[in-house]
C-alpha cells in the first residue's frame, strides 16, 4: 500500500509540470478568446476607390453618361442624325453587295447562251440574273434586232438608270454628315450663351457658374464631331462601292457589244 502511495507521489511530482503547463496554455487561450482584440480601422481609399470606379464603368454606361451630362435637349438631335444615317448607310450597303455581279461570268453565259439559243436565249438569261449589269444587259439585248447603234445608245440611256439607282440615298447621309457638326456647334453657343447668363445674373466670374454651360457647349460639339466622321467613313466606301459597280457596268457593256457584233457577222 505504501509503494502505491509512493508510485502515485512520484507521478505527480514527475507529470505536475507537464499539468501545470496545458493549465496555463489553456488560460492563456481563454484569455485571448475572451479579451477583444484592438482591430485598427482601415484607411478609408480614396484615389484608389476612384480608380476603381473608373475602371468598372463600361463604355455603354460611360457614353449614357456623357449623353445625359450633355443635355439631351441638345444631343437628342445628334443621335438622331446617327441613328438615321447608319440606317441609310447599312441599306445601301446590302443593296450594293447585293447588286455586285461577276461580270466575267455573265458575259460567258451570255455568249454561250447567243451561240445555243439566240438573242432570245441571252434575254432569258440576263432577265433571270439580279443585278444593275444583268439589266443593262437586258436592254441592250432588247434593241438587238433594231441595230447595234441602237443597242450602244440603250445601254448608255438605261446605264444612267442605273447609275441613279445605285447613287440613291446618298444625299441623305451627306445631309447627316453636314448637319450633325451644326446642330453640335448650336449646342455650343447655346451653352456658352447659358454661361453667359449665369455670369450676368450672378455679377461675378465664378468658374462654378461657366463650368456647366462650356461643359455642355464642348460635349455637343464633340458628339457632333463624332456623328460627322462615323458617317463620312461609311459614305465614302458607299462611293468607292457604287464606283467600282459604274467600271464594271462599263466594261462589261462594251464587251457585250463586242459579242453582239461578233455574233451579228458570224450570222448566228
Amino acid at each position: 500500500m505504501r509503494k502505491l502511495i509512493a508510485l502515485f507521489m512520484l507521478a505527480g511530482i514527475l507529470f505536475a509540470p507537464v499539468f501545470a503547463n496545458a493549465q496555463e496554455a489553456e488560460e492563456t487561450a481563454a484569455q485571448e478568446e475572451t479579451t477583444p482584440v484592438a482591430v485598427e480601422p482601415a484607411s478609408s481609399p480614396t484615389i484608389v476607390d476612384d480608380e476603381i470606379v473608373a475602371e468598372e464603368l463600361s463604355f455603354h454606361q460611360v457614353v449614357k453618361e456623357k449623353f445625359i451630362e450633355g443635355d439631351p435637349l441638345y444631343m437628342t438631335p445628334v443621335l438622331i442624325c446617327l441613328i438615321l444615317g447608319l440606317a441609310v448607310a447599312l441599306e445601301r450597303i446590302i443593296t450594293l453587295n447585293l447588286s455586285t455581279t461577276n461580270t466575267k461570268k455573265l458575259l460567258i453565259k451570255v455568249e454561250d447562251a447567243l451561240e445555243s439559243g439566240g438573242v432570245e436565249a441571252a434575254k432569258d438569261l440576263t432577265k433571270s440574273t439580279k443585278g444593275p449589269v444583268a439589266s443593262i444587259f437586258t436592254q441592250g439585248l432588247m434593241r438587238y434586232s433594231e441595230g447595234i447603234e441602237m443597242v450602244e445608245k440603250s445601254i448608255i440611256s438605261y446605264g444612267s438608270v442605273e447609275m441613279g439607282r445605285l447613287e440613291k440615298g446618298l444625299i441623305w447621309i451627306a445631309l447627316f454628315i453636314s448637319l450633325a457638326p451644326m446642330l453640335g456647334f448650336m449646342g455650343t453657343v447655346i451653352g456658352m450663351i447659358g454661361a453667359f447668363d449665369s455670369i450676368e445674373a450672378a455679377g461675378d466670374i465664378s468658374p462654378s457658374l461657366v463650368a456647366g454651360g462650356i461643359k455642355i457647349a464642348l460635349l455637343t460639339t464633340v458628339a457632333g464631331l463624332i456623328v460627322a466622321i462615323i458617317l463620312q467613313l461609311f459614305y465614302n466606301y458607299l462611293v468607292s462601292k457604287i464606283d467600282s459597280l459604274v467600271n464594271d457596268m462599263e466594261d462589261a457593256s462594251i464587251s457585250l457589244v463586242d459579242i453582239l457584233v461578233k455574233h451579228k457577222l458570224t450570222g448566228k
